[in-house]
Order: C-alpha cells, then structure tokens, then sequence
C-alpha cells in the first residue's frame, strides 16, 4: 500500500497515518492466506477486516467501490471467522476435562477437527491471485478517499458505544453490544497516543474478550445439543451449558463495567481543573514551583 503524500512537506495527521497503518496491515494479511494460512494469519485477517470495514463505512465517501469493498471483506471475514471460531473450539474442547464415558468430547473433537481442516482448504482458495489482486485494488482506490480531517476518533467512538441498559441482557443483546463495542475501539484506535484513547480502548477490550469468551462457548454448546441432545442425555452438553451460563454472567457484568469506567473518564476529562490556594491550578502551580 503506497504512502500517502503530505504537502509543503508537513508532518502526517497522525490520525490520518493510523488509518494508512490500517490498510497496509490488511494489505500484508490478505498475502498470507493463500496457501496454507496459520491459524494467527486468519485471526489477524479477521479483525484487520473488521478495522478496515469500520473505517470505510464511516469514513469514505459512498461509492460503487466503497460498496463492492465491503461486500467482499465481509464475505471473506465471515468465511475467515468459521476458521477461527473452529481453532478456538477445539483448542477448548482439547483443554475441557470431564468425565467422557459417552465419548461425546472424543466425536465432537473428531468433526471438528475434520471441518477445520476443510473450511481452512476452502479459504486458501478464495486468495487466489485474481481475488487478492482486486482487493488491494479496491483498498488502494479506497485508503485515497478515506479523510480523517476535522474528525474526532475518540468523539466518534463514543458516539458508537452500545447504550447501556437498566435490564440485564440478553444473549442477542450482549452479542449486539459487542460488535457495537468493537467498532468503536476500531475508531478510538486511531487516536491511540490519547492517554483517555488507550483508557477507552483498554477496557472495551477487557469486556470483548469475556463476551467472546461466552460467545465461542455458547455455539459449542448449540452444536453439542443438537448432536447429542440436551444436558439429560449428555454429560458434555451438560457442563458446556454450566460453563456458557456462566461466561453470560461475567461477560454482562465485565459490560457494564467498562462503559461505567468510559463514562465516569469522560465525564471527569470535561470537568475544569480544580484551583491550588492562591487561585493557581495544579499545572500552574507546578511551573512556578519550577
């Protein structure tokens, strides 16, 4: 991806260089899934996508290509994801210890082994030559159009925070906010040097990855059920619903901390600096003290 050119040799909005960062990142993965991809290449596709397609679809400017762009990097994503959310799958199903007399950890492990295996020879070749080649072009003709100027990142972000809600949340509501959450860290991410950025980046990741946690759980367990039928007739169904209700609880609450902490910052950052005696505020009376 080609460096974006700045006028009478002035510095790069550093806004401006994150989301250059973002397309050059993206650039460099979609390289790497054609062949035999490693489980961390997919990973890696699969959230630089999510950053790519939350920066185009606030960013850019509507267009034909705009449109195609998302149309492919969400069909990708979504095929890169099943990949992912199979290596996450088995490598719990491998740690998982419980009594398997009925040999259902064994089968399920099995078929999903097989189906990793399969879906990761079926994503290679959506990365043929033709396919990677459109995509920097479409990304290439994109990054051109994508302008930060005049933007807030942070302010942005915050506008795209899921409400919090003063009934506890569902399964498809908690799913809903964490997507909601992961678009706007993806837009925080480009005033990362902002100390208040990486507060409100750091704790919407802590709460993503206790609701993925139970996300990836929760569909293990859809998936045990209707294998082996409900928690009477399988010990595996049984301890993977004891362990998604669970994960449910902690990802709710690990929610309504973050956008409490987000909120309570914000809220602080807008206050005016408290005055010292003498009428000097800290930062004044710190200078004259020097």
């Amino acid at each position: 991806m080609s460096k974006r050119s700045h006028s009478n040799g002035a510095a790069a909005n550093p806004f401006q260089h994150q989301a250059d960062l973002v397309f050059e990142r993206m650039s460099r993965y979609i390289g790497r899934l054609a062949g035999n991809p490693k489980a961390e290449d997919v990973h890696r596709f699969r959230t630089n996508s999510r950053r790519v397609e939350s920066l185009v679809d606030e960013l850019a400017p509507e267009s034909g290509n705009k449109k195609k762009l998302l149309k492919l990097l969400s069909k990708l994503r979504k095929r890169a994801g099943r990949v992912r959310d199979l290596d996450v799958q088995i490598a719990f199903l491998k740690d998982l210890k419980i009594p398997d007399r009925q040999n259902h950890r064994a089968q399920l492990l099995d078929i999903l082994i097989e189906e990793q295996a399969r879906r990761s020879k079926k994503l290679a070749k959506q990365f043929d030559k033709d396919r990677v080649g459109q995509l920097r072009k479409r990304l290439r003709r994109t990054e051109s159009e994508v302008a930060v100027n005049g933007i807030d990142p942070l302010k942005l972000a915050m506008s795209r925070l899921p409400k919090p809600s003063a009934t506890p949340p569902t399964e498809k509501m908690l799913h809903a906010c964490r997507i909601a959450a992961k678009r706007a860290r993806y837009l925080a991410e480009l005033a990362a040097d902002s100390a208040e950025a990486k507060n409100f980046i750091a704790e919407l990741k802590r709460a993503q990855d206790e609701i993925g946690q139970w996300h990836d759980v929760l569909k293990l367990s859809q998936r045990a059920e209707r294998l082996f039928g409900g928690v009477h007739d399988s010990v595996l169904v049984a301890a993977l619903q004891n362990i998604s209700r669970a994960r449910f609880r902690r990802a709710g609450t690990a929610l309504q901390v973050a956008l409490k902490a987000i909120s309570e910052a914000q809220q602080k950052a807008r206050e005016p600096a408290r005055p010292q005696p003498g009428g000097e505020t800290g930062a004044a009376a710190k200078s004259a003290a020097a």
